[in-house]
């Protein structure tokens, strides 16, 4: 399981789970208003704690399509469409959907749990911190190589911008950063672990897994 790289102008060949949610995300900002924290749309699909307390666990999930601003949108499509591509060739669709879901879940997780019951938040960033976790778990078993070297740079400078989100804008959880990368580490270890002719739908299920985990985390 290694990256691959797309040929010049070709991104997204190969990778419509990519194009999919970055596409989802730039619709729903719009249809929220620009961020708009009084739209209806913003208000059903938000990580409100008191709500997933009350049992409404799908929030964990739904955050991902909604994003407080245009820079908190740019920043979180930007390391989407630099990394996303090249994990989804190289895990397969299936795998990448479930990578996706699963981080964003244990990231909503954390910021339930690590978070006060009045927390509020939005944003793809437990999503795209899982991608980091991943793109890491990847660069550290390559580490030696000029490969391995140059993900870990790239990753580095990407990690540095997110980090710095939540003290830019409002309503980003760090929680939320801190599980998402968790779940990418955890999952990227176990792809690297499966190999043969069911690969693809083992790995998808690895990320089932870690979702269902999530779900019952703030249910219980």
């Amino acid at each position: 399981m290694v990256p691959t790289r797309a040929r010049p102008g070709s991104r997204s060949v190969g990778a419509p789970a990519t194009t999919t949610f970055l596409a989802a995300a730039v619709a729903m900002f719009v249809f929220t208003g620009l961020g708009d924290a009084s739209n209806q749309w913003f208000q059903d699909l938000a990580q409100f704690n008191q709500a997933v307390a009350a049992g409404q666990w799908w929030r964990i999930f739904t955050v991902v399509l909604l994003h407080a601003s245009f820079s908190h949108l740019l920043f979180n499509m930007w390391a989407l469409w630099a990394l996303g591509p090249q994990i989804e060739r190289g895990v397969g669709t299936g795998p990448f959907v479930g990578l996706y879901i699963a981080s964003a879940g244990v990231g909503g997780a954390f910021a339930f749990h690590l978070g006060g019951i009045l927390d509020a938040g939005v944003g793809a960033s437990g999503a795209i911190f899982g991608i980091f976790g991943v793109w890491l778990s990847w660069a550290f078993h390559r580490r030696g190589t000029a490969t391995g070297r140059a993900m870990l740079g790239q990753l580095g400078f990407l990690l540095l911008i997110n980090a710095a989100l939540p003290i830019l804008i409002p309503n980003i959880s760090w929680q939320a950063h801190l599980g998402g990368l968790l779940c990418g580490l955890l999952i990227g270890e176990a792809w690297d672990r499966i190999k043969g002719a069911n690969a693809v739908q083992m790995r998808t299920a690895v990320t089932f897994v870690v979702a269902v985990a999530a779900v019952v985390s703030v249910l219980i």
